[in-house]
């Protein structure tokens, strides 16, 4: 089977990784949505959470399935027999440190490819981090992220 794997922490899920997700599942058979739980970093929301509000965003893709995952990019890909990741680039600046980690990997496994796909342009500025910015003070995200995921996000913020 064609499998390939979009990981990231997702935290939360934003209109630019549904556009990544769409995109990928019209080019693979299986695509897996690796959900990375980094314990060096203080997420809003725990693992289960993103899994479930990902899980429900792409209800309708019937290709797409969602797994929790710790440790490396690489290792996860191995584990799920997929032969690419896919990765998403909303600028240059995204470019030179996913081309590192790119490269380390083939070197690592040069069976799994690494694929670049760059956002819709509407979505270039987007980043979970200016969600939580814009949420944290009270701002309208309504243009962020699927609106069955906001009253989720105003919840961690009362």
């Amino acid at each position: 089977m064609n499998t390939a794997i979009y990981p990231g922490s997702f935290d939360p899920i934003t209109f630019g990784h549904l556009d990544i997700i769409k995109r990928s599942s019209k080019l693979f058979e299986k695509l897996i949505i690796g959900v990375l739980n980094n314990s060096q970093k203080k997420s809003l929301f725990t693992i289960d959470e993103r899994v479930s509000m990902i899980k429900d965003v792409v209800k309708d893709l019937d290709n797409v399935y969602v797994l929790p995952f710790t440790g490396l990019t690489i290792d996860f890909a191995r584990s799920c027999d997929a032969r690419v990741i896919i990765r998403g680039l909303r600028a240059v600046t995204d470019f030179e440190y996913e081309l590192q980690i790119a490269q380390t990997n083939r070197v690592e496994y040069p069976e799994i490819e690494t694929l670049f796909l760059t956002t819709d342009l509407k979505y270039s500025y987007l980043s979970s981090t200016v969600v939580r910015e814009f949420a944290s003070y009270g701002g309208d995200i309504t243009k962020f992220v699927p609106e069955e995921i906001i009253p989720l996000i105003k919840d961690k913020y009362k």
